[in-house]
């Protein structure tokens, strides 16, 4: 499994970017996936737990019911003009005792679920000067870059 901590051993200056990029908002996109293997894209907070990237859910959400049946998911950080985050993996679901590590006190009353993210992979996408520079990591690679005019 691939932590944002190994994220951030394996690519550092990489993995600082994609963070300033989810810290800069509150509020980002998950992309789920609907029973019908259908995208469903939902807004969600993102936080950096011990080890991992987390987010969490209402209780019984749609969003949350598509992670219990499929953990892949995407999460896009709010954009800006400094550049363009996004993450994908798997969700795993954080129950029992563990739950309690996840707990920020922001969470919506009557309960809720909590998720961290197997990451898979980490994308970071800025305009510098008349090209398109994106920045890709996968756990165990370098850093690749790819530029477009």
């Amino acid at each position: 499994m691939a932590t944002w901590e190994r994220f951030e051993r394996e690519a550092a200056e990489l993995a600082a970017l994609v963070r300033e990029r989810f810290e800069a908002a509150e509020t980002h996109i998950v992309a789920t996936l609907r029973r019908d293997g259908s995208p469903r894209v939902s807004g969600s907070e993102v936080d950096f737990q011990g080890p991992d990237l987390s987010f969490g859910s209402m209780l019984n959400a749609v969003k949350a019911r598509d992670l219990q049946r499929d953990g892949r998911c995407a999460i896009h950080a709010h954009p800006a003009k400094d550049g363009d985050a996004k993450v994908a993996g798997v969700a795993v679901e954080v129950t029992g005792e563990d739950k309690a590590a996840y707990t920020t006190g922001s969470e919506p009353p009557g309960g809720f679920h909590a998720f961290r993210l197997d990451l898979h992979e980490a994308v970071f996408t800025k305009v510098e000067g008349d090209e398109l520079v994106v920045r890709l990591w996968r756990p165990g690679q370098p850093v690749r870059t790819f530029r477009r005019r």
